[in-house]
């Protein structure tokens, strides 16, 4: 079971900071958003270790997931936010393969989401 909480409304250009609580022990875990109909689009993930990590492009450069495995949570640091950032913030786990990493089908469990709102 995940819980995803940290969300809240901010203007463009400030910080927030997402946080992921997992009730186990997990391996690959990733955040992903979904905008106003709009398809689930990948945003960050990192696996166990915590030590590698792989960001969409419009992201690069100003979020930041990190992991704390002695807590079995995932963050994500987010600075300049853009309104385009608007949507609700999804953290995953799961073990997906090279060619899903990116994708909701690489991870089987999720979860409840927290939205975050970026006014200009």
């Amino acid at each position: 079971q995940l819980q995803a909480y940290g969300g809240g409304l901010v203007q463009a250009g400030d910080s927030l900071k997402l946080s992921c609580a997992a009730s186990g022990r997990t391996s690959v875990m990733a955040w992903f958003r979904q905008a106003p109909g709009k398809e689930r689009e990948f945003v960050a993930t990192t696996g166990r270790s915590g030590n590698s990590a792989l960001y969409r492009d419009s992201v690069k450069g100003r979020f930041t997931i990190s992991r704390e495995n002695a807590k079995n949570t995932v963050y994500l640091q987010m600075d300049s936010l853009k309104p385009e950032d608007t949507a609700v913030y999804y953290c995953a786990a799961g073990q997906p393969i090279t060619s899903t990493m990116r994708t909701p089908v690489g991870y089987r469990y999720w979860g409840q989401g927290t939205l975050v709102t970026v006014s200009s």
